[in-house]
C-alpha cells in the first residue's frame, strides 16, 4: 500500500511540473509576479512532495538519511527532518549534516537535478 502512496506523490510532483511548463503566458522581457509566485508554489510542491516520498520510504522500512533521524521520534518531527532534507536536496545547498543513503541516494539525485534545472526553466519562461 505503501508503494502506491509514493507513485501517487510521483504522479503530482511530475503533473505539477508539467503544468508549470506548458502554461502559454507570456511576459517577454518584464518580470511577471504570477510568474515568480507560481515558480515559488512549484518549488514548495516539489520540497513537499518529495519529503513525503521520503517520509513514507522510511515508513516501509528503507533507512533514509545517515543519522538514521527517520527511524525515531514523533511522525511530525520525522516529517519535519524530511521536510528539511529535502528543501536543502532541491535548493541543492547540501550543508552535509544529513545526507542519503542507499535507495534514498537515487531519489536525491533526481531531487537535486530538478532544483538544479527549474531556475533555469524558469528564466527561459520569463524571457521567451
Amino acid at each position: 500500500m505503501e508503494y502506491i502512496e509514493i507513485m501517487i506523490v510521483i504522479l503530482i510532483v511530475f503533473i505539477s511540473v508539467l503544468v508549470y511548463l506548458k502554461s502559454n503566458r507570456r511576459t517577454r522581457g518584464a518580470f511577471s509576479s504570477e510568474l515568480f509566485a507560481a515558480f515559488l508554489i512549484i518549488y514548495f510542491i516539489l520540497m513537499l512532495g518529495f519529503s513525503i516520498i521520503y517520509f513514507l520510504m522510511s515508513e516501509i522500512g528503507f533507512t533514509v538519511l545517515s543519522d538514521m533521524s527517520l527511524q525515531y521520534g514523533t511522525a511530525v518531527d520525522r516529517f519535519l527532518r524530511s521536510f528539511y532534507f529535502s528543501g536543502v536536496t532541491l535548493m541543492t545547498v547540501g550543508y552535509g549534516d544529513i545526507y542519503p543513503i542507499g535507495v534514498a541516494r537515487f531519489v536525491s539525485l533526481v531531487e537535486a537535478a530538478v532544483g538544479y534545472l527549474l531556475p533555469a526553466a524558469f528564466l527561459y519562461k520569463l524571457i521567451k
